[in-house]
């Protein structure tokens, strides 16, 4: 697992570098548009709608991007979008996980198998490659926010199962069910996340090279560059001196 969290860390940072900083507000607007549109517009009424705009925060959406995007969510406006899920392998036979939101289910689908298919992939079937994954709440912390033993005690007593040291700071790790509980229970001791997410963890991974590392990182930008995906997973597992040679270029 741990080779896993330093894999999608350097693909966090590298996504934030590259992508356009308005198709990532588009994004996370969008989640906070349906999270709004399926359970009740107050935050503390829905728990979606709650770790959106955490999520939104962290990347520094202004206010009222975010209640434009609550308004719009409760006005309805946001009834068009579907959500789906995509599935697939890339080259090297990594399982891909694609989640996306669409106004047109067939123009998402033709794209994102486009993709694929130039980087040397194909999409499968749905449940193809998510029984290799078990869904999870996943929050983060920086390294400042104190030592291990501090966040460890805290994570505990806030429900969590487990908590992971990485580089660039702590990963905790919660039941997908318990995820807005243990983030506000944990906001009170530690202060706010840098992230509070459902991620897809990999209980089945793929050991890559550079050069297939390298393949991955190239389909996971493609696919995040599409407009309709929201997120991109993958199950890939390198050694640290392939990460150190991917963190570095």
């Amino acid at each position: 697992m741990a080779g896993h969290s330093k894999w999608a860390n350097i693909q966090h940072r590298k996504s934030r570098q590259d992508a356009a900083r308005s198709k990532l507000f588009s994004k996370l607007a969008r989640e906070i548009s349906v999270a709004a549109k399926m359970g009740d517009p107050d935050p503390e009424k829905n728990p979606r709608l709650r770790l959106a705009i955490k999520e939104a925060k962290a990347a520094s959406v202004p206010k009222d991007v975010i209640q434009r995007a609550i308004n719009k969510g409760a006005g309805g406006e946001a009834d068009n979008l579907e959500e789906i899920r995509y599935e697939g392998y890339g080259p090297g036979g990594v399982a891909f996980i694609v989640e996306a939101m669409t106004d047109n289910r067939n123009r998402t689908a033709s794209s994102v198998r486009s993709i694929f298919s130039k980087h040397g992939g194909n999409l499968a079937e749905t449940g193809a490659v998510s029984h290799m994954f078990n869904r999870r709440g996943q929050i983060v912390y920086p390294l400042g926010v104190g030592d291990y033993d501090t966040v460890l005690e805290a994570a505990i007593e806030a429900g969590a199962e487990d908590v992971e040291a990485t580089d660039d700071g702590y990963i905790i790790w919660t039941a997908a069910t318990d995820l807005a509980a243990v983030s506000n229970a944990l906001e009170e001791r530690l202060g706010p996340a840098e992230s509070t997410k459902l991620v897809w963890d990999p209980q089945v991974t793929v050991d890559l090279d550079l050069e297939g590392a390298e393949k991955i990182m190239r389909l996971v930008e493609a696919l995040e560059n599409d407009d309709d995906v929201q997120s991109v997973t993958t199950n890939i597992e390198v050694s640290d001196e392939v990460m150190a040679q991917l963190a570095a270029g």
